[in-house]
């Protein structure tokens, strides 16, 4: 059953342009579509998140996603807003990053049940790869002009920048990304009958030259969408965090750290995002909005936003792990839990803590509290201040109160590699154990 794919986007605040007549032609019948990815990585990160929210969308109405990896274009660079030139990637380098952009995009979109809807994963080079250059100017380039390409914002903004952007002016590799991006576009047409390209609103001009070539070469009609880039209402960049991308990898961006990304985000970017990147419908997200006004504090929104995002990107245990391990620093935890977290976890939560190494042999041997706390890790200043923390009762080992003769063993290794130490509530204080 087809439902109305235009009519999902536009509440959502998903929509930037749209060519006219592209609802009226979803709701004809199953439209195939696709949305590009960049295969320069061997993940995604949350800047890829809108295409792949559109692409589950489309196919949650009944249509047929198509994901292009761009293995080819990947090779030139695209100058869509990007001041200089990508580095360009080996065959084999681009193969393997396919097959993990297509594992996680599989988290979104079906890939296997068989149904008339079911996402297809495409590379561009395997299309382009046997096609000549002589070729390619013959067949290709002679439909569209000089004049056209020139009138492209990417190029425009690109020769007409300051000069840091305009830098050594445009490649002709660059200048002719339009018409590999836009051959893509023809090819899919002719071989899979696709209808429609969507992407980022930079893009809009790369789609439109498909949709010309559509219209020239194949004597057909295209269609174009694109979605707004994201913005965050303090100015700073959508997708990036202090250490930088915040990807889908679990290697590269843990679980918790994904969590803590949405987390923390300010109440008028979530009242946005939830309805950007969950699958939630709009009663319960416009409920969820009017509870979280009532009482902004307890962050009811974020939580959900929060949650939703994870679970989808990551696992319901990877979610469940997050949250305990969010709720560590907040002295909502108990040694069990650290114990339970994993040794990229337990970092992530404790990063800047100071830390200081001790021997295993010393940790086995049994090390008196006193001394863990002062001369073998410096965390306070003398024994003394010790002895007084501890008489105060304000020492815990791994979030666990302790008192003065309390003996550190191996049994309190958390990961077997760790202890955390704490004064007060909010001094912390990681021994890492040393083979």
């Amino acid at each position: 059953m087809i439902t109305n794919f235009i009519e999902e986007l536009k509440w959502r605040g998903m929509i930037h342009d749209v060519m006219p007549g592209t609802e009226e032609h979803l709701m004809e019948q199953m439209r195939s579509a696709y949305v590009g990815f960049d295969p320069t990585a061997d993940s995604l990160h949350i800047g890829n998140l809108v295409p792949i929210m559109i692409l589950a969308h489309y196919q949650r109405c009944g249509h047929k996603p198509f994901a292009l990896v761009g293995g080819a274009t990947g090779m030139i660079g695209d100058p869509s807003g990007k001041s200089s030139e990508r580095n360009l990637l080996d065959e084999k380098t681009l193969r393997h990053n396919q097959e993990c952009v297509k594992g996680q995009l599989s988290q979104f979109l079906d890939f296997t049940s068989g149904a008339a809807n079911q996402a297809v994963l495409v590379n561009n080079y395997d299309w382009m790869k046997d096609i000549s250059f002589l070729d390619f100017i013959r067949d290709v380039g002679k439909h569209i002009t000089v004049n056209y390409m020139m009138a492209k914002d990417s190029v425009k903004n690109r020769l007409s920048g300051d000069s840091e952007s305009r830098g050594d002016g445009m490649s002709f590799t660059e200048f002719t990304y339009q018409l590999v991006q836009g051959y893509d576009f023809y090819h899919l047409y002719k071989e899979h009958g696709l209808t429609l390209q969507m992407g980022g609103s930079d893009q809009w001009g790369n789609i439109t030259t498909g949709t010309e070539m559509i219209r020239r070469i194949g004597e057909g009609k295209g269609y174009a969408l694109t979605c707004p880039l994201i913005t965050k209402s303090d100015g700073s960049k959508f997708g990036k965090s202090e250490g930088g991308n915040v990807w889908l990898d679990a290697e590269r961006t843990s679980p918790y750290k994904f969590y803590q990304y949405w987390l923390n985000t300010s109440d008028e970017d979530a009242a946005k995002y939830i309805k950007i990147f969950t699958f939630l419908e709009k009663e319960e997200i416009e409920n969820l909005i009017a509870t979280h006004q009532e009482a902004p504090h307890q962050r009811a929104l974020q939580k959900r936003l929060a949650e939703e995002v994870t679970l989808t990107v990551h696992s319901a245990e990877d979610l469940e792990n997050a949250v305990k391990a969010s709720e560590i620093l907040f002295g909502k935890s108990t040694a069990a839990n650290l114990k339970a977290l994993n040794e990229k976890t337990f970092l992530d939560v404790f990063e800047g803590v100071p830390q200081a190494e001790i021997s295993r042999g010393e940790v086995e041997a049994g090390l008196d509290i006193v001394s863990a706390l002062s001369e073998k890790t410096g965390f306070l200043k003398s024994n003394g201040e010790a002895k007084r923390a501890l008489k105060q009762n304000s020492i815990s080992v791994n979030q666990e109160k302790v008192a003065d003769g309390h003996t550190i063993t191996a049994e309190d290794l958390i990961n077997n590699r760790f202890i955390l130490l704490q004064s007060g509530k909010k001094n912390y204080f990681v021994i890492r154990v040393m083979d």
